[in-house]
């Protein structure tokens, strides 16, 4: 049976654009900036909008342009799939979903890295030669509660104060934040969230807050797939019909936009289609435009300048620990950030100390992730940096160093040099599906370590009226938290149940977003300080290992899974 996904459409991160180019983000990120294509959904992830950070070592001088065009394409050409005689794809993202790991056919830019032992049973880092990181969410952590809070306010206020909203957006009940739960698809026309099943069918579904009844499930979308989930289709969770909720940045957007949804069904009496997504965008590039840091503007990056500790945690001594033992070992040490570089340098000073450069061989930001790892030299080339401002594009890298945009291809040029090896091993951390694990699996060959909040402290997948303490994670004491790993209204992010056909009784399935994590994670972790106390030659057992969908969960699995039996697998 073939693999399934969401059909996909021109991607927001799949072209480049000139430096001062005002880049929206997604609603719920706050921090992760992308192009805006026309007719194309809205680009996200949890990174910044900052402009580029002044280049350390390698980045901050002009590289050696002696390379021409004729040269970018032939080093390019390395690690390029040999043509095929199928069309070539459309603008965009690609459009197939493949099986984990495999070959792309052609016209889709694949990166040569080394053989992923896919069926091997065990993965370890000091079998890696370059460790690399996403920041946000995963470098760093955050006050979920303030940060969620800050980043729906931020848009709501525009929404009331610029475009005429209702006022009633403003004001926030602990209970609402329950609707926020990973793994919503919104479309973007009728108003409609849903939770996805593997197999493409619907497991639940609401219009705006408003959770739809069985009856109405049924009558909306039977059993058959939904409208916008094709077969062997694209991985496109930006799209001009619906937006995909990947991650805790995204999840106040989510909420946000489920009451906007219900202000508006109630003013027109529930006529469609809706038009409300501009106004999102308009709150983007009002809020997170490219010079909203450096500028002080919008509400987001003030109030994180200024008080980074209500909103940022900084990192456990046994991450800073691990992070120069891996250095000690001789590990290449990367950070790959689509946030710009001085919203980059203030994270990482918070969190790691002004000193944290010594740390990194290599820093990347405005890296405009997935696109990083899909797009061919020529199309995203790396960039200089001076006073914070992206300058000439690099023919290539010669250097390690601190460069802005850039791709792949180039990068492992580079790692083989400074490694000495044709093939150097390289693991990624990261906690987007979509802009971290999928593309560095799939176009890059890389090991994927998948950072996944709901495994911190995952006593059971009942929703519960509030978070148990042993549920909350190490960084967020007592607070409360407005976000949930697990929600009443939408259940499990792993796994739900769909009604019996006939006599049968209900079975419980896999969902979309979980199927994903063992498809292209090689292991899934609740956070690094989970694994900052392991020996470096620690043997993790991977997903691929027996063709487990439960393996590669360390600690252990979400007991949600462990506890369901033998679920229907679709």
């Amino acid at each position: 049976m073939h693999q399934q996904g969401l059909s996909d459409a021109p991607n927001p991160c799949s072209s480049g654009s000139a430096p001062g180019h005002i880049p929206p983000s997604d609603l719920g990120a706050g921090i992760r900036v992308v192009r805006l294509q026309a007719g194309a959904g809205l680009g996200v992830s949890p990174e910044g909008w900052a402009p580029g950070r002044p280049a350390a070592r390698g980045g901050e001088k002009r590289g050696r342009g002696r390379g021409s065009r004729a040269r970018e394409e032939r080093r390019a050409a390395v690690r390029r799939p040999e043509p095929r005689p199928t069309p070539p794809r459309p603008a965009g993202e690609p459009r197939s979903v493949f099986p984990a790991c495999s070959p792309p056919p052609s016209g889709v830019h694949a990166v040569a890295g080394a053989p992923r032992a896919t069926m091997a049973q065990h993965f370890s880092l000091a079998a890696c030669d370059v460790v690399g990181f996403d920041l946000d969410h995963t470098l760093c952590c955050y006050n979920l509660p303030e940060s969620a809070r800050l980043i729906y306010n931020s848009f709501a206020q525009f929404l009331v104060k610029e475009k005429g909203y209702d006022k009633g957006l403003l004001t926030v009940t602990p209970e609402d934040w329950d609707f926020c739960c990973k793994g919503l698809a919104l479309d973007l026309e009728d108003g409609n969230f849903i939770k996805l099943a593997d197999n493409g069918t619907v497991l639940r579904a609401s219009h705006g807050t408003k959770m739809l009844s069985a009856e109405a499930l049924a009558e909306e979308f039977g059993r058959k797939e939904w409208k916008h989930f094709m077969p062997d289709t694209g991985m496109a969770f930006r799209s001009g019909k619906y937006y995909f909720y990947d991650n805790y940045f995204d999840l106040p957007g989510a909420l946000l936009c489920a009451r906007v949804v219900d202000s508006l069904t109630k003013q027109n009496n529930g006529q469609k289609p809706f038009d409300f997504w501009k106004d999102i965008v308009a709150g983007i590039q009002h809020n997170y435009k490219m010079s909203a840091f450096k500028e002080n503007c919008g509400i987001y990056f003030p109030e994180i300048k200024r008080d980074p500790g209500k909103y940022l945690h900084t990192c456990p001594e046994s991450v800073k620990k691990w992070l120069r033992q891996l250095k000690n070992a001789g590990k290449i040490l990367m950070l790959i950030t689509s946030s710009h570089s001085d919203y980059c340098r203030l994270l990482c000073q918070y969190i790691l100390g002004n000193d944290f450069e010594d740390l990194f061989d290599i820093v990347i930001t405005n890296a405009l992730k997935p696109g990083f790892f899909s797009h061919l030299p020529s199309q995203r080339p790396f960039r200089t940096l001076e006073n914070d401002e992206e300058r000439e594009a690099l023919p290539f890298l010669d250097k390690p160093g601190w460069y802005s945009q850039g791709n792949a291809v180039h990068l492992y040029e580079l790692l083989k040099k400074m490694t000495g090896k044709p093939e150097p091993k390289v693991v990624y951390f990261g906690d987007s599906m979509h802009s971290d694990i999928f593309p560095a699996c799939h176009y890059s060959n890389w090991e994927t370590v998948l950072i996944l909040e709901e495994l911190r402290g995952d006593k059971d997948g009942k929703p519960e009226e509030s978070e148990p303490e042993e549920k909350k994670g190490k960084y967020e004491g007592s607070k409360a938290k407005p976000l949930n790993t697990s929600s009443k209204k939408w259940g499990s992010f792993f796994i739900d149940s769909v009604s019996g056909l006939e006599n049968r009784e209900d079975s419980l399935v896999y969902t979309w977003s979980c199927k994903r994590i063992s498809a292209y994670s090689t292991i899934a972790i609740p956070s690094i300080e989970a694994i900052a106390e392991l020996p470096l030659d620690y043997k993790f057992t991977r997903f691929s290992s027996n063709n487990s969908k439960t393996a590669g969960y360390y600690p252990n699995p979400p007991l949600v899974l462990s506890n369901a039996g033998k679920l229907t697998a679709k």
